[in-house]
Parts: structure tokens; sequence; C-alpha cells
């Protein structure tokens, strides 16, 4: 589920939809947590899928360190990449703001965690990344941990609207790491590799 102070909204040609934050979304906020209503498929069941609803699952959902395809129900799926993300992934399947989200600021992430299946050429940022390759996990995941962990003492000091869609043991385990008395899982966890693409 994405935060609930946001909407989507059309950002231009190249993008298209895209979510954008209506209310100011401070730094260290949980954004987007995977709940009971995102559809979960297989790694293999997207074999069946004819060729149309293959490739919008592949445009729409993302791939979990089990190779499963996981397909948001709500306005999440539109979150567009960015090589400057505002929002990082965790390895306990919630994102979090990395920095203040304005008022109309569009929410995005780095596809480069989200284990496409090929490689794809985005919008050019006037970054030294030029290309989301479906490996950039293994690449950058010491980079997002270093932003990700000291952001953890934050949580509980903030209004997180989506906490209670957190399980219990996930909940505790942020409570470990915000003290020190943990390790934050790397990103690395999020890692799939498959024998194959499968669309």
């Amino acid at each position: 589920m994405i935060h609930p102070d946001t909407k989507l909204e059309w950002i231009n040609d190249k993008k298209g939809f895209g979510v954008v934050a209506t209310k100011v979304i401070p730094k260290g906020t949980i954004t987007w947590v995977q709940d009971e209503l995102d559809i979960v498929f297989s790694p293999e069941e997207p074999d069946n899928f004819k060729p149309m609803t293959r490739e919008l699952l592949e445009k729409y959902s993302f791939r979990n360190s089990a190779g499963e395809y996981i397909l948001c129900w709500d306005v999440a799926k539109y979150i567009n990449h960015s090589f400057k993300a505002n929002c990082l992934s965790t390895a306990y399947n919630f994102e979090i703001a990395i920095k203040d989200i304005q008022i109309g600021e569009e929410l995005t992430d780095d596809y480069g965690y989200l284990n496409l299946t090929e490689s794809f050429v985005p919008e050019d940022e006037g970054v030294g990344r030029k290309v989301v390759y479906p490996d950039d996990i293994l690449k950058y995941y010491q980079k997002w941990d270093n932003v990700l962990e000291p952001l953890f003492p934050e949580i509980s000091k903030l209004d997180q609207p989506l906490f209670e869609l957190l399980s219990p043991e996930v909940q505790n385990d942020i409570e470990k790491v915000a003290s020190g008395k943990k390790k934050m899982p790397s990103t690395k966890k999020l890692y799939f590799k498959p024998e194959k693409s499968r669309i």
C-alpha cells in the first residue's frame, strides 16, 4: 500500500502517470508496504499468460528475492524510476523516504533493486548511471544500505500511517535496528538471480 498522502498524476508524455505527494512526507517516513491485497505470482505463472498480459505484468510488477512477481493493487505500481530516487526499498518489504518529499513532488524509486528481467535506458538525469541493469543490486547495495540504516531511528519519531501493515516481527526488528541491537539486513537480500528471463 502506498502512503495515503499521495495521488496519481500525469507527469509527462515520456513517463506517463506517476505518484505525487499531496502533503509533505518527511525523510524517514514509510512510503510503501507490501500488504495482503498485493498480488503475488509465482516465477512460473507468467509462462502461461497471453503475450499482452505478460507485457503488462512486466511493466507494472517487480520481482522479489524469491523471483515472485509482485503486482501492487493500488497506485504504487505507477511509481517511476529515478537514479536520484527519493524513496528506497529495505529488505523488509517496505520503502522509506530518504529525503523530505514536498507537496507536488513525484515519489520515485531506483528500479535497480526491482530485479528487472532486462536492462532499460531511462531519461538522462545528468548522473553517471545511464542504464538500469537486472543485477544493479550487486553493484549498489552498499550505497543504498549506507543511506537507509541511519534512517531507522527516525521511523518511530514520525507519524507512520503504514506502520500497522508491518508484521509484529518486522516492527520489532525496526526497533532493534534503530537502537543498534541489530544490524539492518542489507538490500543485497532483495536480489534474485533467475536461471533465465521468463518474460
